[in-house]
């Protein structure tokens, strides 16, 4: 029986940072070279994904946030994937790790926090 791994990767479908079972052989020819098919344990979609792609090192640099460039956190705004975000009421700086949409029309972010973790806040769709 053949050994099964497992890694980390963004998948389009789910649009955040999940964890793939590789289920194919690596490509050899020049046109997909460093490309592996790989199986979203999440969302069950397969899709042929970059091997730069792979998280080495899931953990985000919590500590090397820039301050300056963070945006306040209000559930009227929009995100994106890799933002630093503010959020006033915790006092609390974070990195936007993935995005979801809800079935009310709105969307859901999960946000790395310096001081609380991880934590979903929801935004504008």
């Amino acid at each position: 029986m053949a050994k099964v791994k497992n890694i980390e990767a963004f998948c389009k479908f789910c649009n955040a940072i999940t964890k793939m079972e590789l289920t194919g052989e690596k490509f050899s020819s020049v046109e997909h070279e460093g490309k592996e098919w790989a199986k979203c344990k999440k969302c069950k979609q397969i899709l042929l994904i970059e091997t730069v792609s792979i998280v080495r090192d899931s953990k985000h640099k919590i500590d090397l946030i820039v301050l300056e460039n963070s945006i306040d956190y209000s559930p009227e705004k929009t995100f994106n994937v890799g933002e630093t975000i503010y959020h006033k009421t915790w006092d609390d700086f974070g990195i936007v790790t993935s995005k979801t949409s809800l079935s009310n029309g709105k969307g859901s972010i999960t946000v790395e926090f310096q001081k609380l973790g991880f934590k979903k806040l929801l935004e504008t769709h």
